[in-house]
């Protein structure tokens, strides 16, 4: 077993508990779709969610190429994985009731929410700079272009509750995340 392989295996258990946390809280909120009341706002970031995971989980793979490791490269992945679990954790109650408002929880929790995904992206920016510094991959072009406005999103998002602001980012965030990962194949990150 290699280093990334040996280092991997924790970063795969926290994001997957992540990845879990999400679909337990989707499946529950099928299940008590009659007697919750239910926020589709709330239910689509948790999918958003679950497509951040599973992408910076894809992304991860160009560690695979480094051999020597420093202690602040993997406290930096193991910190992104973390504000990932988190972030789900937030976006999903850990219990869920038979009268459970999901809007209700969405707007409280929000301030909280957003704030993890800005620290997730204030971890994503050193980390792509990393891999970029030792020669595992280039900058994106591009890059700077779809952090900085994903970051100044979710702190309007933090700091303001305005349902029709977070109807439009909600709904943005994917079409501008999986426009940008449009840009990067598989075979790009495996050469």
């Amino acid at each position: 077993m290699g280093v990334f392989e040996y280092l991997g295996v924790i970063l795969s258990v926290i994001m997957g508990l992540g990845v879990t946390h999400i679909l337990a809280g989707l499946s529950k909120t099928i299940h008590f779709r009659k007697s919750v009341k239910t926020c589709w706002v709330q239910a689509l970031w948790g999918i958003n969610i679950l497509i951040y995971i599973v992408t910076i989980w894809w992304g991860m793979f160009w560690w695979s190429g480094l051999q020597d490791w420093s202690y602040f490269q993997f406290m930096l992945l193991i910190l992104y994985a973390i504000l990932l679990f988190f972030s789900a954790s937030l976006i999903f109650p850990w219990e869920i009731t038979g009268d459970f408002d999901f809007e209700k929880h969405y707007y409280e929790t929000r301030p909280w929410f957003f704030s993890v995904l800005v620290l997730a992206w204030c971890v994503d920016i050193p980390e792509t700079m990393a891999k970029s510094d030792v020669g595992l991959r280039g900058l994106p072009d591009a890059y700077l272009a779809f952090a900085v406005p994903h970051i100044a999103l979710s702190l309007i998002a933090a700091c303001w509750s305005n349902k029709t602001f977070h109807k439009v980012y909600a709904v943005f965030w994917p079409v501008f995340t999986l426009g940008y990962l449009s840009i990067t194949t598989l075979a790009e990150i495996a050469a």
